[in-house]
């Protein structure tokens, strides 16, 4: 059996391996970040339409129907949020707690 050294056949190979928070360009964003950040987003304009729509309820001029719709995708979006950030954090602590 004949084995052979891996080498990477360019730097762009070398690149593609750097870590998450990393980026080949280095002023963007990583897509782990971007995607992070797009998350929390989306959770904070759930909570923004969910008050909307408990507002126009509460002033006579929205339905039931719309509240309770948008107050559950809120919560749904918000835990969803929440769990990404709290398995972020617990994979950051792990690394950094990592000797090397």
């Amino acid at each position: 059996m004949t084995v052979l050294p891996l080498a990477p056949s360019s730097a762009a190979a070398v690149e593609s391996d750097a870590p998450l928070g990393a980026s080949a360009s280095g002023g963007e964003p990583s897509d782990f970040a971007r995607a992070l950040r797009h998350a929390v987003t989306d959770a904070g304009n759930a909570l923004d339409r969910a008050a909307t729509s408990e507002a126009a309820f509460a002033s006579g001029h929205g339905s039931l129907h719309a509240m309770i719709l948008d107050r559950a995708q809120a919560d749904v979006t918000l835990s969803v949020a929440s769990a990404a950030a709290s398995r972020t954090t617990q994979a950051l602590s792990t690394i950094l707690g990592m000797q090397v």
